[in-house]
């Protein structure tokens, strides 16, 4: 399921109408763009894009760290956004937009070195590697982080060169646009960055679009294969962000107690609804009743609450539909063996809400262990011993982030760097993203990677450089 990127066309093509989560009342609607307009807007970005890179590492900076200033300035505005369109807590939304902020920061003050020339001794000529942009980059983003998934792109993006246009998805319209706002106001070109309110039919159209060079997508498998098809049959470069099952070992020698906040932690990061949610609890079966009983405990303390009021640790889901299909996943989990140690019910209220859940004795067959669920529900695995439990982390066919409970950092960390299949490990702390660490994962949940150096680079040219004096006796016909 992952952070859905749209899947399929709404119904009417006149206006958007955003629907707020906590309440089930409608809120604002919004104007679709048409494939016409989105088109004209890619011929303009690809204009402005050639002369932005040509500006000065400085001056691109200067406006990058200003829209981190904005975004810091209006933070509770936006925070109350998210809160309306998508049903995100005060408290995370505030938290989300400091986040985009130092991202911000971190690519205008980093990119010029993670950009820079790198000399290579050839043994003769002057040889060096350089980083040019690749022109303008569509990103097709989600609803479940409708702030820091953009910006964790196109910071780095306008940074490196680039140009971008920004699909998102179609419950974030509000969103989407204050984004734009955002960037426009800090001095980003009119044309060089443009939100597009298109339907998911129109994606397609755009992809091949001759002046869009390469695309970035966070979202589920399924949307990643489609998108990965269509720009594999124009041969333009894609980066895939994508589902996740993220798996955490819990060990002997964890201290129970702080094992279990970690993991109810990891597990209600934005409502559960994250890729790096942490989602499978693989237990060795020596603690298996002690921290089950902890995680029961720690997950009590999420209760159900209004995401306006300050504190409110979980909000409603993001829509009815996807509160019904987390519903779905415990109720055929439990039908398959699955205890139901907290939670499960769906509340007798209007809304997209569901209850901070538990399940025990999760095995293969079950959706709980197979299937990623996108919501504030734990799962819980016995594993025999160590072995055991690194070779069940890894049966997935996700491979996003994975972590080890343990009282010896370094089992953790030899268990993390060596054993886990996933682009992210850690040691005795909740998986997240940061713009100094490269992000992105394995297998079903991707390719490609975000942030620090590796992210920067992704939509660059990497070009090879050789130069010497013109002179006779100097060619040479090895490939």
């Amino acid at each position: 399921m992952a952070e859905q990127a749209e899947l399929t066309r709404p119904a009417t093509r006149d206006r958007i109408q955003t629907v707020n989560p906590a309440t089930g009342e409608p809120g604002r609607s919004y104007e679709w763009h048409t494939i016409g307009q989105a088109q004209d807007a890619a011929a303009a970005a690809h204009r402005a894009q050639l002369e932005w890179r040509r500006t000065a590492f400085d001056e691109r900076a200067r406006v990058v760290r200003k829209a981190g200033e904005i975004l810091r300035a209006r933070k509770d505005e936006l925070a109350r956004l998210m809160t309306e369109e998508m049903g995100k807590t005060l408290d995370d939304g505030r938290a989300e937009v400091e986040k985009c902020a130092l991202n911000c920061d971190w690519f205008a003050d980093h990119a010029d070195e993670y950009l820079a020339n790198e000399p290579v001794d050839v043994g003769g000529p002057e040889a060096f590697v350089t980083y040019n942009p690749l022109g303008v980059v569509l990103a097709i983003m989600p609803w479940n982080f409708p702030f820091w998934q953009v910006f964790r792109f196109v910071a780095p993006a306008l940074m490196a060169g680039n140009g971008a246009l920004l699909k998102h998805a179609s419950n974030v319209p509000g969103s989407a646009l204050a984004i734009e706002e955002v960037l426009h106001q800090a001095g980003v070109p009119h044309d060089l960055f443009r939100t597009l309110l298109l339907p998911t039919s129109d994606v397609e159209a755009l992809i091949k679009d001759q002046h869009v060079a390469a695309i970035t997508l966070t979202g589920s498998v399924a949307a990643g294969k489609a998108v990965a098809s269509e720009a594999g049959s124009v041969l333009k470069k894609c980066v895939l962000e994508l589902g996740g099952s993220d798996a955490y070992i819990v060990l002997e020698d964890a201290d129970i107690e702080a094992a279990a906040m970690i993991a109810a932690t990891a597990r209600m990061v934005n409502g559960g609804q994250s890729c790096i949610a942490g989602k499978r609890f693989i237990v060795v079966r020596e603690i298996l009743d002690r921290f089950t009983d902890a995680v029961v405990e720690a997950m009590r303390g999420y209760e159900m609450g209004d995401p306006t009021r300050e504190g409110t640790r979980l909000g409603p889901m993001q829509s009815v539909k996807a509160r019904d299909e987390i519903h779905r996943q415990v109720q055929d989990s439990v039908a398959k063996g699955a205890q139901l140690l907290l939670g499960g019910q769906i509340p007798d209220r209007a809304g997209a809400w569901y209850p901070a859940t538990v399940l025990g004795d999760v095995r293969p067959g079950q959706p709980a262990h197979d299937e990623e669920v996108f919501g504030p529900v734990a799962a819980i695995i016995a594993a025999e011993d160590e072995a055991d439990a690194i070779r069940i982390a890894n049966a997935s066919e996700f491979g996003l982030g994975s972590g080890v409970l343990t009282g010896d950092p370094d089992r953790g960390r030899r268990i993390a760097a060596e054993e886990l299949d996933a682009g992210l490990s850690f040691v005795n702390e909740n998986v997240r993203s940061d713009p100094r660490m490269p992000f992105g994962g394995i297998k079903h949940s991707g390719y490609g990677r975000e942030c620090a150096s590796f992210g920067i680079r992704e939509f660059t040219n990497i070009k090879s450089v050789h130069v010497r004096p013109l002179e006779h006796g100097t060619g040479n016909t090895v490939e």
